[in-house]
This record gives structure tokens, C-alpha cells and sequence, in this order.
């Protein structure tokens, strides 16, 4: 029976960075067989590193999230390549576009967004992209740097339009879903889980954030990815055990550096 992988999570945030050896353990239990801690601020790198090196089934992305980008306006692609030769580093992000709490400008946003779109061609490594509140720019963005040059990405955390789903598979970009697919209001996001190619869907927590039903309420953990992948394999139709298969085979084939047992997809009805 395949493992689930929690593609997107903050091990290093307060509420899971207490009690690691806990969090780790709990999601072996659940089911849970590998994790990919992601990266929000390059300057706190070195700390999302050492957790992914400390755990054989941790890896890590590098990146700096839209919020902050006031905080390291002069990040350069150079930089993020450099950072992401490191063996444990298998993506590039998370980045984006935020235009829901505007925390720091959008252009500056925009541009920063572009230079980790430049460091995912470089290095092949899959883009980690946030998008909330700015489907139209992150359209176009994504397009126009597609023309320059492909990249493999995933839009993480799915929570924006139909549009905005159509328009990033139709670049071969993954969609990966969180407990919000689980929440009593987010139709919308059922729909678009419901539509997604099998071959393109992920599953995360964003943990600790958006811990999914019954947790809500709750610190989030990678154990609880396991709501997730339940609610998805319900909407699919399909078992659970063939919903971690596919989204695990999806996992690493998109991210092709994190090493891991072979994984056959259960055959999909």
C-alpha cells in the first residue's frame, strides 16, 4: 500500500517545531511517508534545512513568500539556485502573488515572483506557487514566462478559481489541495478537486494552518493530510488506497529530487 506525501508544510513554524519527533511519529502512524517542509523566508533557509536533514523523509524547498518580499526586496535568482544544489532541496518557493492582505507591494511581489520563475528553469526544480486573490496576474504572469521557457510547477494550497486551474494545467502545472477541500463552504474548491486530471492532483496540509474536518480548530500536522486524501478519494469515487497511490506516484514525478520507494498508481476505474 502506497504512503501519502504531505507536499506542503511548516515543521519549522511554532506549534510544530516543539515537538518534531512527535509530529514525525504521528504521521507514520497516519500513513504519512514523506513531507516536503517549505521555505518562507530565504534568510530563515538554514532552519527549514536542518529539520530536512535531521529526518530521512524530510525535504525542503527554498523560496520567499509574497508577505515577506519587502522584507528581501534585493533576493536574487542566482541566490535561490545556489541555495537549491543542496540535496535536500527539492523545490522553489513557496511564491506568488498575495493581493488579499497586500502585506508587501505587488510589484515588488510580481517581480520576485518572476525571479523564482527564472531559478524553477534553471534548476528544474518545481515552482511552489501561492496565489490568493490575484487569479488575472498570476495568469498572465505564468504565460508570459511559460513563452520564455517551460518550468514544471504546482499551485499550492488550491483555494482560487476554475480559471485559475485551467489556465495552470493547461501549462502542465499540478494542483495540490488542502483541508480546505474538506471545509462545509468551499463547493468551489470541491469542484475544481472533482475536475482535476488524477494524474495532476496533490495533497498537503499547509500545516500548521487549515487543519481539515474533524480537526478543524486544531493545529495542523502532516498526520491530518490523511483527512484530505480521504475527502479527494470520495469526490474521485475511488479508494483511499488508490488515491494515495496516484497522488504519491503525481509527488515524484514532480519532484523528481526527492528520492523514495517506486510507487505504482493502483489502477484507476
Amino acid at each position: 500500500m502506497s504512503l501519502l506525501v504531505d507536499s506542503h508544510c511548516h515543521l519549522d513554524f511554532p506549534g510544530l517545531q516543539e515537538d518534531l519527533d512527535g509530529v514525525l511519529v504521528r504521521a507514520k502512524a497516519a500513513g504519512v511517508g514523506t513531507m516536503v517542509t517549505i521555505c518562507t523566508r530565504v534568510d530563515h533557509f538554514a532552519s527549514v534545512l536542518a529539520i530536512a536533514e535531521r529526518f530521512d523523509n524530510v525535504f525542503c524547498s527554498v523560496g520567499l513568500h509574497p508577505h515577506d518580499a519587502g522584507l528581501e526586496p534585493d533576493l536574487t535568482t542566482a541566490h535561490l539556485v545556489e541555495l537549491a544544489a543542496h540535496d535536500k532541496v527539492v523545490g522553489i518557493g513557496e511564491t506568488g502573488l498575495d493581493f488579499h492582505y497586500d502585506h508587501s507591494p505587488r510589484a515588488l511581489q510580481a517581480n520576485l515572483f518572476r525571479r523564482h520563475i527564472a531559478a524553477a528553469r534553471q534548476t528544474g526544480l518545481p515552482l511552489i506557487v501561492h496565489s490568493r486573490a490575484a487569479d488575472d496576474e498570476m495568469i498572465a504572469i505564468l504565460r508570459d514566462e511559460t513563452e520564455k521557457g517551460p518550468f514544471p510547477g504546482v499551485l499550492h494550497c488550491f483555494s482560487a478559481s476554475p480559471e485559475l486551474a485551467r489556465a495552470a494545467l493547461a501549462l502542465d502545472f499540478y494542483i495540490s489541495f488542502s483541508g480546505i477541500v474538506t471545509f462545509k463552504k468551499a463547493d468551489e474548491v470541491r469542484a475544481v478537486a472533482a475536475e482535476t486530471p488524477l494524474d495532476r492532483l496533490l495533497v498537503e496540509t499547509d500545516a500548521p494552518y487549515l487543519a481539515p474536518v474533524p480537526h478543524r480548530g486544531k493545529t495542523n500536522e502532516p498526520a491530518f493530510v490523511a483527512n484530505t486524501a480521504a475527502k479527494l478519494a470520495e469526490l474521485r469515487g475511488v479508494s483511499g488506497a488508490a488515491l494515495a497511490a496516484l497522488t504519491t506516484d503525481n509527488f515524484f514525478r514532480l519532484f523528481a529530487k526527492a528520492s523514495g520507494p517506486a510507487h505504482t498508481a493502483a489502477e484507476i476505474g
